[in-house]
């Protein structure tokens, strides 16, 4: 039974990456008729808006445990907005493959607040995706101040990640836990707009249908998916899941966005997959999927 829940787990888990992966040539696209911080609030919002009545149809305190959502909304505030205008300084291969490295940066923090060490074979896998990630985005080219932006937010996704495992396997409500981290991101990015004096327009007539779309899909679903997976999967193991996100990317830039195929790009998504099998195989000591409480972060 523990076998299939974990089966299930990664697979909800590969389902989260490759919607996120699909939304990329999407959100392009509609940030030419809303403002990027106008899309992650209307997005998030929406998504909280969903999740509150799902709330009220299971009958559940949407405000239970509000602490939680509030830290674990604002890391995830800080891996969106950093990255969104990070893009305004940067190449999109160099964000791509410094967002990933939140796969680096996940069991390294593991071991500064947990002192927990990944066995070998993990290890392994997250140095065998990193490659992948170099090859498939063509590694960093002319580092700039987008380029630390982007660094903040793939430090802001591995504490998202680690965070998110502590809440979920110390038994938090992920239905709960998903509406407080929308809220949060969405009143975090409209107060970040209307103190800022960004402008939060948006071409409703072009845009609502695709920021509907993103915040059922890969907001609400998603990010349930990846709450209640964390549960039976360990935090590092997440993170090479997660790091097939560009690969769906270049596959349906390939498919649906008729970019050509680059061989080389092929083979980055290959040694990525290659990470995910690598991981699975039995070498190595137990990894402990817990945290302990007294070396959690907070």
């Amino acid at each position: 039974m523990k076998g299939l829940k974990t089966m299930l787990s990664d697979a909800g888990l590969l389902y989260a990456a490759a919607i996120w992966g699909a939304t990329f040539f999407m959100v392009k696209d509609v940030l030419r008729h809303v403002t990027p911080l106008g899309l992650l609030g209307y997005r998030f919002l929406i998504a909280a808006l969903i999740m509150l009545l799902m709330l009220i149809l299971l009958k559940q305190n949407p405000f239970s445990q509000w602490k939680q959502g509030a830290i674990l909304g604002f890391f995830l505030w800080t891996i969106y907005v950093p990255q969104t205008i990070g893009l305004k300084f940067t190449t999109a291969s160099n964000s791509g493959f410094i967002t990933g490295l939140f796969i680096v940066f996940v069991p390294l923090f593991a071991f500064i607040f947990q002192k927990k060490v990944p066995k070998p074979m993990k290890l392994m896998s997250v140095a065998l995706a990193v490659s992948g990630l170099f090859v498939l985005t063509g590694g960093l080219q002319d580092a700039n101040f987008g380029d630390f932006l982007t660094l903040f937010a793939a430090m802001g996704y591995a504490i998202h990640i680690l965070i998110a495992d502590h809440f979920m396997k110390g038994g938090s409500d992920p239905f709960v836990l998903n509406f407080q981290q929308m809220l949060v991101v969405g009143l975090l990015s409209i107060a970040a707009g209307l103190t800022t004096g960004t402008s939060l327009s948006c071409d409703c007539h072009f845009a609502l249908g695709v920021i509907v779309f993103l915040a059922i899909f890969p907001t609400v679903s998603a990010f349930i998916i990846q709450l209640v997976a964390q549960r039976h999967t360990s935090p590092v193991k997440v993170a090479i899941i997660f790091s097939m996100e560009p690969v769906f990317a270049a596959l349906f830039a390939w498919t649906y966005g008729n970019e050509l195929i680059v061989p080389h790009r092929a083979l980055g998504g290959l040694l990525i997959v290659g990470a995910m099998v690598l991981s699975e195989l039995p070498l190595g000591r137990k990894e402990q999927d817990n945290f302990h409480p007294e070396t959690a972060p907070h």
